[in-house]
């Protein structure tokens, strides 16, 4: 297929690894292979995509060493979402922004949301703020309501992983996803189109995904929704691929002015790919 752009488009969602790292103890997954820097930064070429985000997959916990590693070999094309412990002070959080990561991620599938209002949640989230970064959220939309209270009322500007994770056997009638809808009066909730895998069956990928990004579109308009291949693809890649994550963009978006913005405009701008970085 052709590439996605002959411009800026980035890429907002994919992950780094390799055997022998330290594992975090509350894994859902124990990959036995290697997605290294140089593979992701040639599907990048061969798909017309300039820039490129890293986050830190859930198995590699807050040890964000190896996360560092990559942004550091390739400063003008990466940008990182770091894992982050509540107590974590501002040199470390200073020496992650250097490093070119823009953002911390919460990743709460099958864990408890934490406890956002205590002392230690708050103070991590000022300082989050003050650095001009986001919090990225993973959790299934019925859960969602359980961290977006608690983070917009801390001033963070939130995205939402993966269509919002809607219940596979209600898709678009998932009243979570009703709630994520209603979040995009807020201002400050971004939602990333990306592995529909993760919400619907193989060969519902293409249509499912289609109706939830067109109503996506109509509550948070292309300047709050961005792509992401999610390379690569980890406990799916039996049903997914770069070329497929860049099919499903053609299915699920027609307009050229929208699919420009959700690939450059809006993702240039969130994670500071345009300017100075604090």
């Amino acid at each position: 297929m052709p590439p996605l752009s002959t411009g800026a488009a980035v890429d907002t969602h994919a992950h780094v690894f390799r055997p022998g790292l330290p594992l975090a103890d509350t894994r859902r997954h124990s990959p036995d292979y290697a997605a290294t820097l140089p593979q992701y930064l040639a599907l990048l070429d061969a798909h017309g995509l300039s820039h490129g985000v890293l986050v830190q997959p859930s198995f590699l916990g807050t040890d964000n060493h190896h996360l560092v590693e990559a942004l550091r070999a390739a400063p003008e094309r990466l940008r990182g979402v770091a894992v982050v412990a509540p107590g974590t002070g501002d040199d470390a959080l200073h020496a992650l922004a250097a490093d070119g990561v823009v953002g911390i991620r919460l990743n709460l599938v099958g864990l408890p949301a934490p406890a956002l209002h205590a002392a230690d949640w708050q103070q991590l989230l000022a300082r989050v703020n003050a650095l001009g970064w986001h919090v990225e959220v993973h959790l299934q939309a019925a859960r969602l309501h359980e961290v977006l209270p608690a983070l917009l009322a801390a001033g963070c500007r939130v995205a939402v992983d993966h269509f919002g994770r809607p219940d596979p056997a209600l898709g678009v009638s998932d009243p979570g996803f009703h709630y994520l809808l209603q979040q995009a009066d807020s201002g400050r909730v971004w939602v990333k189109l990306s592995a529909p895998y993760r919400n619907w069956q193989g060969p519902a990928c293409a249509a499912s995904g289609r109706l939830a990004a067109q109503q996506l579109l109509l509550a948070y308009t292309a300047q709050r929704l961005m792509w992401g291949s999610d390379w690569p693809h980890t406990e799916h890649r039996h049903v997914a691929s770069y070329p497929a994550a860049t099919q499903w963009l053609d299915a699920w978006i027609d307009d050229p002015t929208q699919r420009r913005i959700v690939l450059a405009d809006t993702p240039l701008q969130l994670f500071q790919f345009q300017g100075d970085k604090p």
